[in-house]
């Protein structure tokens, strides 16, 4: 205890000394940390002094141990203590940070906005704090999906950015706004709005890395809005200032200067998070266009990248960024016939998915939707509509409109070949009709749907209705630049001038249809191309020629086949049998080789 000639500051200077010191010991002694904490209560300290420690003890507790209702009450003290004292801003705001957010851990978002909104109140004359909490209860409103309430704080948060002269934190407020109003596809307010903001960003003149920070945010704004309206073409010169953005920055250096404006003491994200941001929309770029071995490098550098990330940063947004490059990856391993991996890497994002609950509600769709694709590339079409079935299902596809129509999409694709679903395939095909309301704006979903209707026309006979929705994919593709579109409609084109006997325009669709899928490369274009190329040149009596053809179908055929048998011999094949709970995570049992008809593949 102390002595009757010491006053209880010094003992509470010397405890708090230790505290620190055992949490920042190597490994952090947080037990003994604790006890230090604690033991200033028994001085009877100052109300400032019982404040701050009981921030102290809350936040260590809700940081290092799994004791939350501890942590919740010092929290709690804290915030109701530090609101009776004047000029207390740092502990009174943090603690009211702090608190809503182990709140919305605990499930307790009705006792969090109220706090946040309460704080937001009494934070006007302190912008740092006033910014920051303006942010998270935005934030908290996102997540729960009330994006009209979210993009209102942020309209606030921009309009005080801008009264307390900060036209950095200005920018971010609305650029975040920006964010939401595209994840809502408001694109009447996103334009004027992007419009401004372009404008702040050029005009502001500050730390150079915050401005090139913020010009990244804007341009991965610009870029992913293109992508979204599958403007594949359109998009290239925002990705390269983009991409030329991001190098600039690689090479600045952090300045440890303190902005003078404490509303600009925010940062976006941290430039290595978003050099893997700028690796993500590159990649997303080469999958929409059909540069496959560019989206494959690219993916390659972003994993690589993530992997040493994760190990010194445990932040959710690296899992994220993981699991939507394994998603487009995926598909460009299915595409180039490499089956086996891309069911590999499908069990990858379950496990991820498994590990976080908040990444599998927001990616349960999309990992049904990678199943059923690969369900369709091994030729299970139940398992493959089962899947598509489950996808729309899990989903709120009222915020995936895109998503929601390219399962629809691929759905009516499984029906078009099984062949005796016509009224289920009608019915959908009413809800993606590319003549009239189609229901997203996308260009290259709307050029997808004209080539399922040649798709159908081409099964049912109907070949001069056929050629016409072909004619209108290769319009659409060839504006855009959708190369696999493209090579896809032109060898269905050239099918169908084959079965009409017009042999000379068959081969004038089928050459160009084979050069555009090895360079893509696309394994069941090439493999189709091949067909046709033989019985093409046999019929016009180029013996050569077709033999030629029939060793590269021959080739196409033989690689497919073992990559097939590979794919459903893995333990992961069971997946196409998942539909419903959780991800199954080492539930596999080892198949005893392919249980698929391999004659309809090839």
């Amino acid at each position: 205890m102390a002595t009757s000639g010491e006053a209880p500051e010094s003992w509470y200077l010397a405890l708090l000394g230790f505290a620190e010191h055992f949490r920042t010991s190597s490994p952090p002694k947080i037990r003994l940390c604790v006890h230090c904490l604690q033991a200033v209560f028994q001085f009877e300290p100052p109300q400032r002094v019982e404040a701050r420690t009981n921030l102290q003890l809350g936040s260590v507790l809700y940081h290092h141990t799994k004791n939350t209702e501890l942590a919740r009450s010092h929290l709690e003290k804290a915030w109701f203590i530090s609101q009776q004292i004047p000029q207390f801003e740092d502990v009174k705001f943090e603690a009211a940070s702090l608190l809503s957010e182990l709140y919305c851990q605990q499930n307790l978002v009705d006792s969090a906005k109220p706090l946040l909104r309460k704080a937001i109140q009494i934070s006007q004359q302190t912008p740092y704090w006033h910014c920051r909490l303006l942010f998270q209860l935005a934030q908290l409103h996102t997540l729960e999906k009330d994006l009209v309430s979210a993009c209102d704080l942020l309209g606030v948060g921009a309009e005080y950015a801008r009264v307390v002269g900060s036209e950095y934190t200005r920018a971010l407020f609305l650029l975040s706004k920006g964010m939401l109003l595209l994840m809502e596809r408001k694109l009447g307010e996103v334009h004027p709005l992007l419009t401004l903001c372009g404008t702040i960003v050029e005009n502001w003149q500050g730390n150079p890395i915050q401005k090139e920070s913020l010009r990244v945010f804007f341009l991965v704004l610009q870029v992913t809005h293109y992508l979204d309206a599958g403007q594949v073409k359109s998009v290239k010169p925002c990705l390269k200032q983009l991409q030329q953005c991001i190098q600039t920055i690689s090479t600045l250096h952090d300045d440890e200067i303190l902005p003078s404006n404490p509303a600009d003491l925010f940062h976006w994200l941290p430039k290595e998070h978003m050099c893997v941001l700028v690796y993500l929309v590159t990649v997303m770029h080469s999958m929409q266009a059909g540069y496959l071995e560019k989206a494959q490098k690219y993916t390659d550098k972003a994993l690589m990248q993530l992997e040493k990330l994760k190990m010194l940063d445990s932040s959710p947004i690296l899992s994220t960024f993981q699991v939507i490059l394994l998603e487009h990856i995926i598909m460009c391993r299915l595409v180039t016939g490499h089956k086996a991996t891309a069911l590999q890497e499908i069990s990858q994002v379950c496990q991820l998915c498994a590990q976080s609950p908040r990444l599998y509600t927001s990616h349960a769709s999309q990992l049904h939707t990678l199943l059923g694709l690969y369900c369709i590339s091994v030729n299970c079409m139940d398992n493959a509509e089962a899947q598509f079935t489950a996808a729309l299902r899990v989903s709120d596809l009222t915020t995936h409109q895109e998503l929601w129509a390219f399962i629809v999409t691929n759905l009516a694709s499984v029906y078009i070949r099984e062949g005796n679903r016509h009224q289920e395939l009608y019915s959908l095909l009413e809800r993606i009709n590319p003549d009239h309301n189609f229901p997203v704006s996308s260009h290259c979903l709307r050029a997808a749907a004209f080539y399922i209707r040649g798709l159908l026309s081409f099964f049912q006979g109907r070949y001069n209705e056929a050629k016409r929705f072909l004619r209108e994919t290769l319009k659409m593709s060839n504006a855009e630049d959708l190369n696999r579109l493209t090579a896809c409609s032109l060898v269905l084109l050239g099918h169908i001038f084959y079965v009409l006997g017009n042999h000379r325009e068959s081969n004038n669709m089928v050459v160009p249809a084979m050069q555009l899928a090895s360079k893509i490369p696309d394994m069941s274009v090439q493999l189709w191309s091949s067909a046709l190329l033989k019985d093409l040149n046999k019929a016009c009596g180029n013996t050569i020629d077709a033999h030629e053809a029939a060793q590269m179908h021959q080739n196409f055929s033989q690689q497919l086949l073992q990559d097939h048998i590979a794919a459903c011999s893995l333990p992961e094949h069971n997946l196409i049998s998942w539909t419903d709970g959780p991800p199954p995570v080492g539930q596999f049992q080892v198949q005893n080789g392919p249980t698929t008809s391999l004659a309809n593949l090839l």
